[in-house]
């Protein structure tokens, strides 16, 4: 009938960019925080509204084109920010490609 004790719900949430959804730890949050500051939140637990992007570069690009965050956030976001969740991308791509040392 009801919800039992000790289980949580794992909601999906959706990229800004592309619209797809995915689990909260497949995305990017980004979020305005109660003071206005508007960041990347990588700890996926900062207080404030949020907004999701997938880990890939058609979506922030597609995000920058619409100003979908600005939307998301309700709050206008900095060109910079954009630039700054693609730097993010960069690293965490070199990071895969070197992570096994080269060995299968």
């Amino acid at each position: 009938m009801g919800r039992k004790a000790g289980v949580t719900r794992q909601r999906p949430r959706t990229c800004s960019g592309c619209g797809e959804e995915s689990p909260k730890r497949d995305m990017i949050r980004v979020v305005r925080r109660p003071d206005g500051r508007i960041e990347i939140d990588t700890t996926g637990r900062a207080p404030g509204r949020g907004a999701y992007l997938c880990f890939r570069k058609a979506c922030v690009l597609a995000a920058k084109k619409r100003d979908a965050l600005s939307r998301a956030l309700k709050s206008k976001v900095p060109v910079e920010l954009y630039d700054d969740v693609l730097t993010l991308l960069a690293g965490e791509a070199e990071g895969e490609e070197g992570g096994n040392g080269g060995n299968a």
